[in-house]
């Protein structure tokens, strides 16, 4: 073989061995998050706009994206296994072990479906169209603002995943996260970072047009003074996707199934569950939901 097709030969091997570290080099040492199944975000645009590895958005994405609420601050224990120090890619990261200020600007990435339905370091399922993301560091699960510092766009999302580990990203986001920062077309973005604490969600939630779901201690002065109480689980602009969650809604949560249903308003469809007979009952079934499908369901009083 001679020097040049030597070379060539030798380049296309280690781009080949580069490529696959990035997608599935796993943690090697006995302080590895072993719950962490996604080791990096791999949505790194190719020549021509494709996506690497397969990953991007779904074949048939929601129409209404934009109508996702951000994610809603609430107290939840932290997970200690995602507390243990842990290498990936060859750095070391030593997580944070309780809530405390967080603030940070890099780039944010994000990641599709190529995860979508995979186990996240917290054990739940990846659902790339919730409010979503993963960062190396801020505890699972928590909170946290995120800034497109380009366009001021700002969300909040819950974290509840591992990465990304790639140089020089600070988060990976979900693709309906990052489609409502605007970050889609360009696979990243320069982004703010700050960690919601506990006493601060309530503003947090009232700045993103999102109504906090209330604690049950809050919620024993009004319970009396209602009439019906129903939660909201989506809102779509077609009657097609409005169906499609309310299938999926009744096949995953079959309990909910008989008290789940479609209403119209203004050309909304609107998925709601109830009426319940007061907002502690409410909260509860709120409070199921979230854990089942990862979502927090808006509660409405009648």
């Amino acid at each position: 073989m001679n020097s040049v097709n030597y070379n060539v030969s030798t380049a296309l091997a280690l781009l080949f061995l580069v490529s696959c570290s990035t997608t599935t080099h796993q943690p090697s040492t006995q302080d590895q998050d072993p719950s962490s199944d996604r080791i990096t975000s791999a949505v790194i645009f190719k020549n021509g706009g494709g996506y690497y590895l397969d990953d991007g958005p779904g074949s048939n994405p929601p129409d209404d994206l934009h109508l996702v609420p951000d994610a809603v601050p609430k107290t939840e224990p932290l997970r200690k296994a995602n507390m243990r120090p842990y290498v990936a890619l060859g750095n070391s990261y030593k997580p944070m072990t309780k809530l405390e200020p967080y603030k940070e600007r890099g780039v944010a990435s994000w990641y599709g479906r190529r995860y979508h339905g995979n186990k996240t370091a917290s054990g739940e399922a990846y659902d790339m169209y919730a409010m979503t993301a993963a960062h190396p560091t801020l505890p699972l699960p928590s909170y946290a603002r995120v800034t497109n510092v380009t366009n001021g766009k700002s969300i909040v999302v819950r974290i509840n995943d591992r990465g990304p580990f790639l140089a020089n990203r600070l988060i990976d986001l979900s693709y309906t996260a990052a489609y409502k920062l605007e970050i889609l077309q360009n696979g990243r973005g320069e982004v703010e970072v700050e960690s919601i604490l506990p006493d601060s969600s309530v503003n947090v939630a009232q700045q993103t047009n999102t109504r906090p779901i209330e604690t049950a201690t809050q919620l024993s002065d009004n319970s009396d003074n209602i009439n019906e109480v129903y939660l909201q689980l989506g809102a779509f602009g077609t009657v097609g996707n409005a169906h499609n969650f309310l299938s999926h809604v009744q096949k995953e949560l079959p309990w909910l199934s008989h008290t789940v249903s479609i209403s119209e308003i203004n050309g909304l469809y609107r998925i709601k569950a109830g009426p319940y007979t007061n907002l502690i009952l409410a909260q509860q079934v709120a409070d199921s939901i979230n854990q089942q499908l990862l979502i927090s369901p808006i509660i409405l009083i009648d």
